[in-house]
């Protein structure tokens, strides 16, 4: 590999890897571009792909990012490559996220802990379905929590009153969005029905929205809203719920960046560990909500992310935007 170039074939594998992340909605807001001759990779937002209404400050934008950084590092890592990654390396262009040098890797060992993780990018899928009321291990716990913890993140799982509290906060959200006519418009957007579902490159398609919830305590936000969808039926969630909460020190650009790092490892050591995930932002979209939501024994740190983990189907794939329409070689 040290004598090799990094072609065009291994630059876009590279970021196929990558892209493979999970975004709010499925909106995959990133761009890529290579700097052949410096072996740099540029990872850009893509502000077509924001969401004004519910993420208003680009914060889950972010985080998606972040995600699909860290996936980049994953695969760069099991291509025998060094990856060396800047965020935010230009001030004046905050659209920048990430610079990745994809260093030679003459005279240098093999990040194995992260190569390791590479299976579990493409096994890795959100499930919107019911998991088994069956405990995680302390010691899968604990791997979660180291995983959070390289990243610079804390991920916390709260108490059964933190948890309840957790899932009122959501209720909260669904009550206000229900009030609200234009709530949904960000989900509308990006949401993919009936013969879209089939040919869509991004967004949530029907067959991922999973079954409607016939009761149960499971934070699950449903996609389809008061829209039909056929043969999706109904089901009885876990009323005991494993939450999890992601949270970091800070509340700036680089500290999402970060939380999608942090995210990304957590999430691919639980697919390793068997586990099934699934995301929940939908508290963290109020401010006022988003404050509650934090450990109410230390009070501190910003809450990013509430993971919904526990052993069950992993759902469907999800479709990804090809990869000559975000990434260009220069």
């Amino acid at each position: 590999m040290a004598s090799r170039q990094l072609d065009e074939r291994t630059v876009t594998g590279l970021v196929a890897e990558a892209t493979a992340a999970p975004s709010m909605h499925n909106a995959q807001p990133w761009r890529f571009r290579f700097v052949t001759g410096e072996r740099l990779l540029l990872l850009r937002a893509d502000p077509a792909r924001a969401m004004p209404r519910s993420d208003p400050d680009d914060r889950a934008l972010h985080i998606g990012c972040g995600a699909a950084l860290f996936n980049l590092r994953v695969a760069a890592a099991h291509a025998g490559l060094g990856p060396e990654t800047t965020l935010l390396p230009e001030p004046r262009d905050p659209r920048l996220l990430a610079a990745v040098h994809l260093a030679d890797p003459e005279g240098r060992p093999r990040d194995d802990d992260l190569a390791r993780l590479h299976p579990a990018i493409r096994q890795r899928h959100t499930s919107r379905h019911p998991f088994a009321e069956k405990e995680i291990p302390e010691e899968v716990r604990t791997t979660l929590r180291d995983a959070a913890a390289r990243e610079g993140a804390v991920l916390h799982f709260p108490g059964p009153w933190h948890a309840e509290t957790l899932i009122d906060l959501v209720h909260d959200a669904e009550s206000r969005d229900a009030l609200d006519p234009d709530a949904d418009e960000d989900l509308r957007r990006w949401t993919r029905l009936g013969p879209e579902a089939d040919t869509a490159v991004d967004g949530v398609p029907e067959y991922a929205f999973g079954p409607r919830k016939r009761d149960g305590k499971a934070p699950v936000r449903d996609f389809a809203g008061r829209r039909p969808v056929a043969d999706r039926g109904t089901t009885a969630f876990e009323r005991t719920p494993h939450l999890a909460l992601l949270s970091t020190p800070g509340d700036a650009a680089a500290d999402w960046l970060r939380a999608g790092q942090a995210l990304e490892r957590v999430l691919l050591e639980a697919t390793t560990a068997d586990l099934a995930t699934s995301l929940t932002s939908h508290a963290l979209e109020l401010p006022d909500l988003r404050l509650l939501a934090r450990d109410p024994v230390s009070g501190t740190g910003r809450v990013q992310m509430v993971l919904r983990i526990g052993y069950g189907p992993r759902g469907p794939a999800t479709p990804r935007r090809p990869v000559t329409d975000i990434l260009e070689i220069v």
